[in-house]
């Protein structure tokens, strides 16, 4: 193989090799756990150290909720936020081993609150 192509492919290689570090997901390594709000009713929700609980709002504002943890030891609540037109979903952290309970509310009114527990593990 020529020098020219030796280059060329040690350049391929190289963009593939940072590209893919980019693309590499930050935290745990375990992807989100999902689920709908309306779902949330008294569920119990596991989650892994790091790991996150993307929380789709439905029609609903992702802004329009906020979240209470019992015990900010174990897991935090995310705001959902909306950035030029990209959505965020609101969500939840496991931050260390344990169990809490979560309560959720939504600013826009007339939605009872929705409370779950999360547990977080290794």
């Amino acid at each position: 193989m020529g020098i020219a192509k030796r280059l060329l492919v040690l350049g391929v290689a190289g963009a593939v090799l940072a590209l893919s570090a980019c693309a590499a997901p930050a935290g745990s390594g375990f992807p989100p756990v999902k689920a709908n709000v309306d779902e949330l009713q008294g569920a119990r929700v596991g989650l892994a150290v790091g790991q996150l609980l993307s929380i789709d709002t439905g029609d609903l504002a992702v802004v329009s909720y906020t979240g209470v943890v019992a015990d900010p030891a174990v897991a935090r609540f995310i705001a959902g936020r909306d950035e030029s037109g990209t959505l965020y979903n609101p969500g939840i952290e496991g931050l260390s081993v344990g169990t809490t309970t979560v309560v959720l509310s939504n600013t826009d009114g007339g939605i009872e609150d929705v409370t779950f527990t999360v547990h977080v593990s290794h």
